[in-house]
């Protein structure tokens, strides 16, 4: 069976490559792999979700779901230099090009790129980014979403890429359906960027 980068171990040769990307103003050189997700350019969801997305400011924890190669939680590393960035993927090699693409950009040691069950129970986000893998089946997806979204913080919000055609429009109303309201900030490309936040924060008054 072919890898997909979903796969929790790729069984094909590690081949590397070099990719460039501009994130937030800034250059970036990460190095790729087969095997992880969009290996020979940064994924045009991610690309509109930090262009339409700011970056984190402040001392937030942040998680960055599905991380692949990390180039999402080293931007916000990079531009937040007071927050914790849990990186998170189901893919071995993927972790491992995080670490070594952190490590590359002077924030190893705030960027922590664990498998799904690696993040201590007592974590909670300021910040959810993914652009999710949403191949992996509705029901899987759903099921990864809400565990995680449960540990936003509770002023805490979540930011989703997912394209049009498929079923981004759909999802937004399954999460509002979920009690997690969510609102379209953007549409770009294809892709529309959502907006999740904490359920308590629909019952605060204003």
């Amino acid at each position: 069976m072919a890898d997909h980068y979903f796969s929790a171990e790729p069984t094909s040769a590690d081949v590397r490559r070099a990719v460039q990307a501009r994130i937030w103003g800034k250059e970036y050189t990460f190095t790729t792999a087969t095997g992880v997700f969009s290996r020979d350019r940064l994924d045009l969801g991610t690309s509109v979700l930090l262009r339409e997305v700011p970056p984190p400011t402040g001392s937030h924890t942040v998680l960055d779901l599905g991380t692949g190669y990390g180039p999402i939680a080293v931007a916000i590393a990079v531009e937040a230099p007071d927050a914790q960035v849990w990186a998170v993927d189901v893919n071995s090699r993927a972790l491992e090009l995080t670490a070594e693409n952190a490590k590359a950009a002077g924030v190893g040691d705030r960027v922590h790129p664990v498998l799904t069950d690696g993040v201590p129970e007592d974590v909670r986000f300021d910040e959810i980014w993914s652009n999710p893998a949403i191949h992996i089946g509705k029901p899987e997806l759903h099921k990864m979403l809400l565990h995680w979204l449960a540990r936003l913080a509770p002023q805490g919000v979540a930011w989703l890429v997912v394209g049009k055609n498929l079923g981004a429009d759909s999802l937004q109303k399954w999460l509002g359906e979920q009690g997690y309201p969510c609102e379209r900030t953007a549409s770009a490309k294809g892709f529309r960027v959502l907006k999740v936040t904490a359920t308590n924060q629909a019952a605060t008054p204003s």
